[in-house]
C-alpha cells in the first residue's frame, strides 16, 4: 500500500496491544446508532460518524480511544458501537462486560470475510466456541492509504 501526504483524521494505530489478546472489558461504555449498508458495503458511514462526533462533543464525552466495533446484523445494516468516556443522553448507551479475545489483520477492506473465516477458526482452537463478533476498522480508507497500513481487528466476546 502506497502512502500519500494527504491529511489524517484517524489516529495512528498500534496493532501489538491487540494481537492474539484476551483481556476483560468491565462496565466499558458505548454509544451504539447504526448505518444503512447495500449488500454490506456501509453507505453514509462518513456522515454518520460525523453526525456522532457532534452529538459525543455537546455531551462533554470523549471517544479519543478510537474504538469503533462494528457489527453486520445483514446486508442492509451494520450497527457501530464507540467507545465513549461517560454516558450520552442524547443517545443509546450499552455497556460491555466479560472476556474478550482480539487478533489483528491488515491488508484491503475487501479480505475482511477471509479473515472472519480464519478468526472462527481460531476460535475453535481456542475452544471459545461460538462467540459475538465485532470488527474494528481501526482507519478510514484515506487514513489507511496515509499511513500505508489498513488494519482491522477482530473482536469476540468468549465468556
Amino acid at each position: 500500500m502506497e502512502t500519500t501526504n494527504e491529511p489524517v483524521c484517524c489516529p495512528k494505530f498500534d496493532p501489538i496491544p491487540w494481537e492474539n489478546m484476551n483481556f476483560e472489558w468491565n462496565e466499558k461504555i458505548f454509544v451504539k446508532s447504526s448505518v444503512f449498508c447495500l449488500f454490506y458495503l456501509p453507505m453514509n458511514f462518513g456522515f454518520k460518524m460525523k453526525k456522532l462526533d457532534k452529538i459525543i462533543s455537546r455531551a462533554g464525552a470523549d471517544w479519543s480511544e478510537g474504538i469503533c466495533l462494528s457489527d453486520q446484523t445483514s446486508k442492509w445494516n451494520m450497527d457501530l458501537f464507540i467507545s465513549v468516556d461517560k454516558p450520552v443522553r442524547a443517545l443509546e448507551n450499552v455497556i460491555f462486560r466479560g472476556k474478550f479475545f482480539s487478533k489483528v489483520y491488515e491488508g484491503a477492506f475487501r479480505d475482511v470475510g477471509k479473515w472472519m473465516v480464519d478468526f472462527k477458526l481460531v476460535l475453535a482452537e481456542k475452544d471459545f466456541g461460538s462467540s459475538k463478533i465485532y470488527t474494528w476498522y481501526t482507519t478510514c480508507p484515506k487514513c489507511a492509504k496515509k499511513y500505508g497500513k489498513n488494519y482491522v481487528v477482530m473482536i469476540a466476546k468468549v465468556e
